[in-house]
């Protein structure tokens, strides 16, 4: 049984030494054209569920090869990869769908406390990355962070994936300091895969790029060498206030253009969170855990062109 480890719950900077990045002097309109220009040469990556609105994960929703294609063919020109959440309940079926859209795939195996979704999460995601359909596997999801299981059993699935398909890059995805606290999983895994959000911080918009440079330093620290990938990040467009962090369009516009300029320019792989906004969450995040999508419920592109 694995020590209780001491949680860190914000990096230890000061926030009024951070560099304020001022509102650019871009109209919204020109701004609008930026985005819609850098997704038109298509972003690195962005996370991908596909449940129409009256689907719930949590409910265990089927969904459908349709479903799927349809959802996929929208945001196929905009990104080179997808990064995908669970192998069950007909999630299993996206990788082979993407590669078929020339896209590449962060296939993700949804790990929780119950045993045996997790062998049929594993199975599974071992028989896409043994079929060629994953580019990279991510076994397991912030179920440190959730405390599900203990460290020596997430630890036990990733070998067991490993020695399935030694020719895969298996990780881990977790928020970004989980690394620091847990550094043999950084010693079990090909690739730190790290959620990095300055919103759930209380970031103001004007500190969160900054913040999110010291969150990537902070993740490549821990790492020890390496491949640190950004697999979450992203800005609500509507919701409560969250500390200093205000979701609104324009906020989650010009995060979305700082966030993208900076991962071009250092050449830093990133999974923008997310393609669509998802009515489940309401139940589990509140107002704003509905609307991360740069594509709304319907499919329709939120930030005009």
């Amino acid at each position: 049984m694995s020590k209780p480890r001491k949680k860190l719950l914000y990096l230890d900077v000061d926030r009024n030494e951070l560099k304020k990045e001022l509102a650019p002097k871009k109209s919204i309109l020109e701004q609008e054209n930026e985005m819609w220009d850098i997704l038109s040469h298509q972003i690195h990556g962005i996370s991908f569920s596909p449940y129409l609105e009256d689907q719930n994960p949590s409910l265990l929703s089927q969904i459908s090869d349709q479903q799927i294609a349809d959802r996929l063919e929208i945001v196929r020109p905009y990104t080179k990869w997808i990064r995908t959440f669970s192998c069950s309940n007909g999630n299993e079926v996206i990788p082979r769908i993407a590669h078929e859209k020339s896209l590449k795939t962060l296939v993700g195996a949804w790990i929780s406390d119950d045993e045996a979704s997790n062998e049929l999460e594993i199975n599974n995601a071992v028989a896409i990355a043994k079929a060629g359909y994953a580019d990279i596997l991510a076994i397991g999801n912030e179920v440190l962070l959730r405390e599900d299981i203990e460290v020596e059993q997430l630890i036990t699935y990733i070998r067991k994936v490993k020695e399935a398909v030694p020719n895969v890059l298996v990780g881990y995805v977790d928020a970004y300091y989980t690394f620091e606290n847990y550094p043999e999983i950084v010693d079990e895994v090909d690739v730190v895969l790290a959620n990095c959000y300055p919103f759930w911080e209380y970031c103001g918009l004007d500190i969160s790029l900054d913040y999110m440079k010291e969150m990537y330093r902070f993740a490549q620290k821990a790492a020890r060498g390496k491949k640190v990938i950004i697999s979450e990040t992203g800005w609500p467009t509507k919701g409560e206030r969250y500390g200093d962090a205000i979701p609104s369009y324009e906020n989650s516009l010009q995060y979305f253009l700082q966030v993208q300029n900076w991962v071009l320019k250092d050449n830093i792989d990133l999974f923008y969170f997310s393609s669509f906004d998802e009515v489940w969450k309401m139940n589990h995040e509140g107002e704003y855990g509905a609307f991360w999508g740069i594509w709304d419920k319907d499919g329709q592109y939120k930030f005009k062109k």
